[in-house]
């Protein structure tokens, strides 16, 4: 029935340069190739990592994050399909997963999950930029009828708090309260990704507020999960280097925001550093590492100093990218309550605004409206 309502969905796959880009995606959304965090749960680890230091564990994680590459590259050459894994791989005792699972924890107690490195013990009850303890919260699961339509119908599941203050934030109400939601733990969260995906989702959605915060409920929840599907992490894309090391091997389709050109709007509006530098680093990675849409909302008179220097970025660095150019951006949150201190984005688009964007992606040679 949900083709009816978004008859894209199908469409889509029509599109020859779509399908190409997402190829790995499409894969194992038809169950035609298992997930990169099953393979992950079935890479052995030899060494024993309960008496080793954090530096060792990570020079551990880098060797096996090459091991993973090597076996998993074996896995598509040959197209190995999810219910044949255990003819190739074993389940072992201590895998990567448990190695990734070991360094997260340690992580967040003095925490550097995102580039705030605010280097807090969430595990003892602090609270760093995002708002959050060790907790992890989610306001509300569901099949997502408004994403991109490769990914229609998402297995979505909103998480609270979030490492920006976006002035804008139309999810204010999540993002700025991380007691709004229903307390989860790793366990419950594998039963949400799974009925999700029985169901009938074609991934599931890590997003928010942001996920990025809840990387170690996350990547531990994946203990309790066997089901094959597309695991897509919707982010602001300003975790740290550490964070994108543990993701890499584990996430099939990126889903980040690229909002600013520089860093001066970035601070404005989102009240981050070097955000420039943290988000482009990121995305370079995960160019490299899966398949990848990059959402770029337009704002109001940011074209010159934001959507053009963005989208040139991409077509330089990021060519194999879907790119959604988004034209949604209405006034909300903080720009409602104070409109003079922000009046440069206290209004809607006018349409030669978005009608430019549109031409420059064109012009770029990006596929800029994958919903279609």
């Amino acid at each position: 029935m949900w083709y009816i309502l978004r008859p894209d969905s199908i469409t889509v796959w029509k599109n020859t340069e779509v399908k190409r880009r997402l190829s790995h995606y499409y894969r194992v959304m038809t169950n035609k190739r298992p997930a990169k965090y099953l393979i992950v749960k079935r890479v052995e680890v030899n060494d024993d990592i309960d008496d080793m230091s954090y530096e060792e564990l990570w020079n551990l994680h880098d060797k096996i994050s090459n091991e993973f590459t090597r076996i998993y590259g074996e896995i598509v050459r040959e197209e190995i399909l999810p219910e044949n894994l255990d003819k190739y791989l074993s389940k072992p005792k201590v895998s990567f997963l448990d190695l990734k699972i070991k360094l997260v924890n340690i992580m967040i107690r003095s925490c550097i999950l995102c580039e705030w490195r605010c280097k807090v013990n969430r595990l003892k009850g602090q609270r760093g930029a995002c708002g959050l303890n060790s907790e992890t919260r989610v306001a509300s699961y569901f099949h997502h009828w408004g994403e991109e339509a490769p990914l229609v119908p998402s297995g979505t599941i909103f998480f609270t708090g979030c490492s920006f203050k976006c002035v804008f934030c139309q999810n204010w109400d999540i993002s700025t309260r991380p007691e709004n939601g229903e307390l989860v733990s790793p366990e419950k969260l594998a039963e949400i990704a799974t009925r999700l995906r029985i169901s009938g989702a074609r991934n599931i959605n890590y997003v928010g507020g942001n996920p990025d915060q809840h990387l170690h409920t996350i990547i531990s929840s994946l203990k309790y999960m066997d089901i094959n599907v597309p695991l897509l992490w919707n982010s602001n894309f300003y975790m740290s280097l550490e964070s994108m090391k543990l993701l890499r091997d584990i996430i099939d389709i990126w889903l980040p925001d690229f909002k600013y050109g520089n860093n001066n709007c970035a601070l404005r509006l989102s009240k981050v550093k070097n955000y420039f530098e943290v988000v482009s680093r990121n995305h370079r990675i995960a160019c490299n590492t899966s398949d990848i849409i990059i959402r770029h909302l337009v704002l109001p008179n940011h074209l010159d100093c934001c959507t053009i220097p963005v989208l040139e970025w991409i077509a330089k660095n990021c060519p194999n990218a879907l790119v959604n150019v988004m034209d949604q951006y209405h006034p909300d949150h903080l720009v409602l309550t104070y409109p003079e201190r922000y009046k440069d984005i206290a209004r809607r688009l006018r349409s030669d605004e978005i009608a430019r964007a549109f031409e420059v992606a064109e012009e770029l040679g990006l596929v800029f409206k994958p919903i279609s």
